[in-house]
């Protein structure tokens, strides 16, 4: 696909850049993605839109310079994150909306995505600061956690949900997979945790109330799903993460 050059910059991320295209958008990855990352998440996020959850709608995959970036359509509105971090009056009514809207996720298949915990273990493998001992006994554990067949997004938290609640969009999905929900909540919880652990542990709470999962599903997945955390290159978290792995341990 080509066509016009990408216009004004919205958003910027640790892969991507994301740039006004008409009345689209252009998630234009770093020159150093391969192209076929590109179409890797315009591939998931086609199969996803295919399922009827609320996402961008995917228009085509292009070639800017020495980049490649995937076209979609635009959601438009504030994330959940700037309107729960800044209106603490509507932090419960987001916060349940999250929920419901994971729980839709949950809802379907995920027999057509790769596996999760297969994809978490391989990140924990690479977490070469926990060392040898603890990498082997998380993964030894790890082997004997529930495989799952539920759509896993992978990348849940309020930075990626965008518009109002009832007419929300959940956007970013290149780390969509098969897995078990409980490990797809104890990671939108550490991706929180870091920023707000008060709303992190709220959420929790909000997800256990609209669904059959209990608290203690979610948080057995913890110290694997910070390991793997770890290998995602995240100095400023590394010492939580870690702490949290060696209380598991200990």
């Amino acid at each position: 696909m080509s066509g016009r050059t990408p216009e004004r910059l919205i958003g910027t991320g640790k892969e991507a850049e994301i740039f006004e295209y008409g009345t689209a958008v252009l998630k234009l990855y770093n020159a150093e993605k391969p192209k076929r990352a590109a179409f890797r998440e315009a591939a998931l996020l086609a199969l996803v839109e295919s399922l009827g959850l609320p996402v961008p709608v995917v228009h085509g995959v292009l070639q800017v310079g020495n980049r490649w970036g995937v076209v979609m359509s635009r959601a438009d509105g504030p994330s959940f994150a700037e309107v729960m971090l800044h209106r603490s009056d509507l932090l419960g009514r987001y916060l349940r909306e999250m929920a419901l809207l994971h729980l839709r996720v949950h809802a379907n298949s995920g027999m057509q995505f790769s596996g999760a915990k297969p994809r978490l273990a391989a990140d924990i493998a690479k977490a070469e600061i926990l060392g040898g001992a603890r990498r082997d006994g998380l993964l030894l554990r790890l082997s004997g956690m529930p495989d799952g067949d539920r759509l896993c997004h992978g990348d849940f938290h309020p930075l990626n949900i965008v518009g109002p609640p009832g007419d929300a969009v959940i956007i970013d999905w290149p780390n969509a997979g098969c897995g078990d929900p409980a490990a797809d909540v104890c990671r939108s919880y550490v991706l929180i945790r870091h920023v707000a652990p008060d709303i992190a542990a709220a959420y929790i709470d909000s997800y256990v109330a609209v669904s059959r999962i209990d608290a203690n599903e979610i948080l057995s997945w913890l110290p694997f799903v910070a390991a793997g955390r770890i290998a995602e290159g995240v100095p400023d978290e590394e010492a939580d993460l870690i702490r949290t792995v060696d209380q598991y341990l200990a």
